[in-house]
């Protein structure tokens, strides 16, 4: 099942308080970023953050899962309703976030 529109609309609305939220679809899903990187998944209407310690801090609880088949576990994040704390995990992500990676130019 495909992350829907509606889900993704209601994900964005809530880091709307954050400057710089992006996202790109790929394959029906949807990665978010924040302030250029990569910080999360949208996959079958879930939002899976990247397990960096502060994330794993905040969320000493969440399931490890996997965003689809054959991918590396994230982070589960049960708590998609508080605005304040969705706002907290990312700006306290954003430090440990690896870069983007550089395009290479032929």
């Amino acid at each position: 099942m495909a992350t829907s529109k509606e889900y993704l609309h209601f994900i964005l609305d809530q880091l709307s308080g954050l400057t710089e939220i992006s996202y790109r679809c790929a394959f029906g899903e949807y990665m978010i970023y924040h302030r250029g990187k990569v910080a999360a998944y949208l996959c079958d209407n879930r939002l899976l953050v990247k397990p960096v310690p502060s994330a794993v801090r905040m969320m000493p609880e969440a399931r490890h899962e996997p965003p689809y088949e054959g991918a590396k576990d994230m982070l589960l994040v049960d708590n998609v309703d508080g605005r304040e704390f969705l706002a907290t995990l990312f700006t306290a992500m954003y430090p440990e976030l690896p870069e983007p990676k550089k395009k290479k130019v032929w």
